[in-house]
């Protein structure tokens, strides 16, 4: 398939494709300030020990997240992986303000006053044991071609969260219908085109094309808002 045929498939697929639009916070910078947002946490029941002796999730999760606010590696490291702790510490916006609860395992923190990319909008945590081993942040990126590549290989490595973290929940929710197979169609990255209010980074397999709609801008960071499909 020729990526010719691709950008005039394009406009057909971008018709319907784009979401409502983003409420007025869309319009507040969502870089991060030098300062570090508060933490507001519902009031919640004391964190209870499992049967082992460990901590909940949430006490962790709230461990973790005192100490980068405090901007304090050590007593991260404490609570959390080396991993987890690069990837809090260098997280591109202000710090979440809300801690939205914990789903087994996993908990989050998210944003109320400012619009950033992704679905999770804020950061979200894995708990382990004692400690934080993988955590998943909103992301800035700066190109719309590179913002349609990071969710394609979140697809590939069956990752949601990772997906989550660049594209919003209805994109997430199409691209991961259907499982990647590596010993499927191949899938051939044919880059980005204009279109209205943002650009269309279309991938062609044998068949047909994806199509992913990215909205943004390189200074708030770009996100696939929606994706389309094409027959051949």
């Amino acid at each position: 398939m020729s990526a010719r045929w691709l950008r005039g498939a394009a406009a057909t697929a971008a018709t319907a494709a784009f979401l409502v639009p983003a409420s007025p916070l869309a319009a507040a910078p969502a870089l991060a300030h030098t300062a570090h947002a508060p933490v507001h946490a519902p009031v919640q029941a004391p964190a209870r020990a499992s049967a082992h002796g460990t901590a909940a999730p949430a006490a962790v999760a709230k461990k973790l997240f005192g100490a980068w606010l405090r901007a304090d590696r050590h007593a991260a490291s404490r609570v959390a992986t080396a991993g987890a702790v690069s990837t809090l510490f260098s997280y591109p916006f202000r710090a979440p303000d809300e801690f939205a609860g914990c789903s087994g395992n996993a908990c989050r923190f998210v944003h109320t006053s400012v619009r950033v990319p992704g679905g999770l909008d804020g950061v979200l945590m894995v708990v382990s044991g004692a400690k934080v081993t993988k955590v998943y942040e909103s992301r800035h990126i700066a190109k719309p071609s590179a913002a349609a590549k990071y969710l394609f290989d979140a697809w590939r490595a069956g990752d949601r969260n990772r997906g989550l973290e660049i594209a919003t929940t209805t994109a997430v929710k199409t691209l991961f219908r259907t499982k990647y197979d590596p010993k499927g169609v191949k899938y051939f990255f044919q880059g980005c085109s204009s279109e209205p209010k943002g650009y269309s980074c279309a991938y062609s397999y044998e068949g047909g094309g994806m199509f992913m709609h990215v909205r943004g801008s390189k200074s708030r960071g770009y996100e696939v808002t929606s994706i389309g499909y094409i027959a051949d």
